[in-house]
């Protein structure tokens, strides 16, 4: 297997700085931020803001955020922003009411983690600081503020995302009034505002992010829970707090990668490109790297979900499963000829296609670069839009168990597993990359970025590296067993040696289907220049100066 970097002319270039998000406007307010003198995490915020507002199948003030810093002379930071489920939130709760697995993916019971993004943009702007960053607060949110008072246009991805569970979403409390038109779904265009938010969004630029846990906002936040019933109390929220941590790092030929440690699927990310390293999977796009990739994710999940929790609370220290003798071990048991089967690689338990996440990231032109993902779960989260505030509030279920033997048990104050994680790669030749996927399960998640990154190490253009036909081993509702579903972009060969090795193919007839996730690309070169992409299946864009 043999990588290398290439420069074309064709992918977007920027002299100085760049952003990149999943929806326009929101990449549009990160370059005005970037032109008035922003930086990188400054403008990441600002685009975040705004994506709470414009982008709400994926996004809200009431959701959790993970972040990827890298500062210009190499050093990364990683900061973890999720909430944890509330005082409420206990199995005994949910099995008196007829839950035996999971609690419920809507409503004021799904509400059960406290939202902890808002305070990850805080601690992010702290450090900005030391970079040299002064932008006012009320500067980086006016953009969302605007857009939350005058109104905005329904995006065509949310207009044809078709949300899990709808009825159960439509019952939720708030949610026909913020989201539907005479009792459907808003179509494409259809301008909506959000007077409330905008209300919130001007307070916390006023009195401080703070204030959203412990100010005004908070207890209006809490007042507002309570009202629907939700297991979360003031003092959950006022002690919810985006914390610093350790990230993880994997070396690989030719760079550097990093990603977040549990309770996101960080760990899984890297071992999947562990393995794929020891598989010497030939060319891009050949049999090799698609059996070899989908190969490795099987085999990521099996080692890492047993260990994917709360982080104060997980039985194993990720980086054993990062050692080379751990990723020499675990690669020489995979079989670059057959497909391992379902019962053996767990990689059957795998949910619906998701559109409940969002990356996004920045590159300034000092060279500090931000790889950062903010969620509510599910699409548009638990549906609840509190009466008050017009928050959206995350749903958090699908990441606890009511197993009281499960690493992801649900208890008050435990953190759930979370599928999103960010993802950044420092190349030996100088290059830094900053990469992620929004949407998807969290085995989804991996295979794409796993799929961007080694595109790129085989020396793709930004721009066709994202835009390249893409495969996703998943079980959808519709699906018996998890199969490989591919978009219908890859030489018939390809798929002909799929099947003869085992793998059970679907083809999906979309040039750009939103099932394979919305990515995003950002890579600096030594001397400054910037080469960005967004995905073409979404609604994104990546600009710059």
């Amino acid at each position: 297997m043999s990588f290398s970097a290439r420069s074309s002319s064709t992918s977007p270039e920027f002299t100085a700085a760049a952003v990149s998000a999943p929806h326009a406007v929101a990449a549009q307010t990160g370059r005005n931020m970037l032109a008035l003198g922003a930086n990188a995490v400054e403008a990441v915020v600002a685009m975040g803001a705004v994506l709470c507002v414009v982008h709400p199948q994926a996004n809200s003030l009431g959701g959790d955020g993970f972040w990827l810093i890298r500062e210009p002379k190499g050093r990364v930071h990683y900061l973890q922003a999720c909430g944890f489920a509330g005082a409420g939130a206990n199995i005994k709760l949910y099995r008196g009411i007829g839950y035996d697995f999971a609690p419920p993916a809507r409503g004021p019971l799904a509400a059960l983690a406290t939202p902890g993004l808002v305070d990850g943009w805080r601690c992010a702007l702290e450090l900005s600081a030391a970079f040299g960053g002064r932008m006012p607060l009320a500067d980086l949110l006016s953009d969302a503020i605007g857009h939350a008072r005058e109104g905005y246009g329904v995006s065509p991805v949310e207009a044809r995302v078709n949300p899990r569970d709808f009825d159960a979403l439509k019952d939720a409390p708030g949610f026909a009034g913020a989201f539907l038109v005479e009792n459907e779904r808003a179509k494409q265009g259809y301008v909506r505002s959000a007077a409330r938010l905008a209300v919130i969004l001007e307070q916390l630029a006023h009195a401080g992010l703070r204030d959203f846990y412990r100010g005004d906002v908070g207890r209006e936040l809490a007042a507002d829970l309570e009202r629907i019933d939700a297991p979360i109390t003031r003092r959950d929220i006022e002690r919810t707090n985006a914390r610093w941590r350790s990230p993880l790092n994997l070396e690989v030929r030719g760079a550097s990668l990093w990603s977040a440690p549990p309770p996101t699927q960080g760990l899984t990310g890297l071992v999947l490109q562990g393995l794929f390293e020891r598989l010497n999977a030939g060319r891009s796009d050949s049999f090799e790297h698609v059996h070899a990739i989908i190969e490795a994710s099987k085999r990521a999940r099996a080692i890492t979900d047993p260990v994917t929790a709360d982080f104060d609370h997980s039985l194993e220290d990720p980086a054993q499963f990062l050692t080379r003798a751990a990723l020499d071990r675990e690669g020489a048991a995979i079989s670059m000829s057959r497909a391992a089967s379902m019962a053996t690689s767990e990689a059957g338990a795998q949910g619906s296609d998701s559109q409940g996440s969002a990356w996004l990231g920045a590159v300034d032109d000092k060279g500090l670069a931000v790889s950062y993902v903010q969620s509510i779960g599910s699409e548009f989260g638990s549906g609840c839009v509190l009466r008050t505030t017009g928050i959206l509030m995350q749903d958090r279920a699908d990441g606890f168990s009511l197993d009281a033997d499960a690493i992801n048990v649900l208890a008050p104050e435990r953190q759930p597993r979370h599928s999103m994680n960010p993802a950044l790669a420092a190349f030996d030749d100088g290059r830094v990359a900053v990469y992620g996927a929004g949407g998807g399960d969290s085995q989804a998640i991996g295979q794409i970025q796993a799929q961007i990154l080694t595109r790129l190490r085989y020396g793709a253009r930004v721009e066709a590296t994202i835009d390249a036909p893409r495969f996703l081993l998943n079980r959808a509702p519709e699906d018996e067993i998890a199969t490989l579903k591919m978009e219908d972009r890859f030489d018939p060969s390809v798929l002909s040696a799929l099947r003869r090795a085992g793998h059970e193919i679907k083809i999906d007839d979309s040039t750009h289907s939103d099932r394979f996730s919305h990515g995003g690309l950002l890579v600096r070169w030594p001397k400054g220049r910037i080469d960005g992409a967004h995905d073409p299946r979404g609604d994104g864009a990546a600009l710059g100066l």
